[in-house]
């Protein structure tokens, strides 16, 4: 399997003030909004002329407007390892189906930039790069479905909206996972709809939980296998909330066997771990989690069903 071991380009992260930070302080907006470096930090790099506003250099005291932009240069930095090599299943003139491997990102995001499975397409297809019509989380493998049109994107994302207005016999694209959790679930089929939304979290600002106030989401399982501690159990996600299966498993008593984020009751590790002194964070990997079965309806009319054999783990037939 291929990693990748360079220091990327850098890259400049560009935003609109809203109307809720008008006012702020540029200082105190880096600060409040990107808690992933201290206030001294965020200094320093508008002292270095790292962060312009409206194209121009600032000093850390200067005072934001609804409507100017902000622009922050970040220096090249070396992204961590992960597996860049990904199996192109099927591929035509609307879209496109890949077998991700764990641990590759799929999108630009907390510390991968140029490690991501969106950057490995651009320089294959710099043209017109296919686009994910749904995520995998980072240490999730399996299938993944990308459009490579504007008219196949609309219709294949028109798709994952009408999931949740449709039985099951009836939905247009069908997703089916298999994980591997702690503990037994007594039943061999149940069915989880926790409402999964934000909570807050003191280095991201916020991450995704079950949560009272969520938005509506189901799971349908069934128990594949019965270890002495642990189970072999296939999701059938209804809806496509983030981090929904390792969330409503985990709100169920069976968290993911390695999941390093999310406990038993679906809420996430907000504690630093004593041996590590780093808090946990969605794209952190461990956990066994994969994409297994996807059907959906092509843009020129005709239904698609893609297997992709699961990992040793995972793979009940073998055991």
């Amino acid at each position: 399997m291929q990693f990748a071991k360079c220091v990327n380009n850098g890259w400049t992260y560009r935003e609109q003030i809203d109307q809720s930070a008008q006012g702020l302080t540029v200082l105190d907006y880096y600060t409040q909004r990107y808690r992933h470096s201290s206030r001294a930090e965020w200094a320093d790099r508008i002292q270095s002329g790292q962060v312009l506003l409206d194209e121009v250099a600032i000093t850390a005291e200067t005072r934001l407007l609804a409507g100017q932009q902000l622009s922050y240069r970040r220096s090249p930095w070396q992204e961590p390892d992960v597996p860049l090599t990904f199996e192109v299943l099927y591929e035509d003139a609307d879209l496109m189906v890949v077998a991700k491997p764990s641990g590759l990102p799929v999108l630009p995001g907390g510390g991968f930039l140029e490690h991501t499975l969106l950057w490995q397409l651009q320089q294959r297809y710099p043209a017109e790069t296919p686009l994910p019509i749904h995520r995998l989380g980072r240490g999730t493998s399996g299938l993944l479905l990308l459009a490579r049109s504007p008219a196949a994107r609309a219709h294949l994302s028109q798709q994952l909206r009408e999931n949740t207005l449709k039985p099951l016999h009836d939905r247009p694209m069908h997703k089916i996972y298999r994980a591997l959790v702690q503990g037994n679930p007594p039943d061999d089929r149940f069915t989880i709809t926790k409402p999964i939304g934000k909570q807050p979290h003191p280095v991201l600002g916020y991450v995704y939980a079950a949560s009272p106030q969520g938005a509506f989401a189901q799971s349908d399982c069934q128990v594949l296998r019965r270890d002495t501690q642990t189970a072999v159990v296939e999701v059938s996600i209804l809806t496509g909330r983030p981090h929904q299966i390792r969330i409503h498993l985990a709100a169920a008593g069976y968290p993911l066997v390695g999941d390093p984020l999310y406990a038993i009751g679906g809420q996430p590790i907000t504690c630093t771990p004593s041996d590590s002194g780093v808090l946990p964070v969605p794209g952190d990997c461990g956990y066994h989690l994969h994409a297994l079965h996807l059907t959906f309806v092509h843009p020129q009319g005709h239904s698609m069903t893609f297997t992709c054999p699961p990992p040793a783990l995972l793979n009940v037939e073998e055991s």
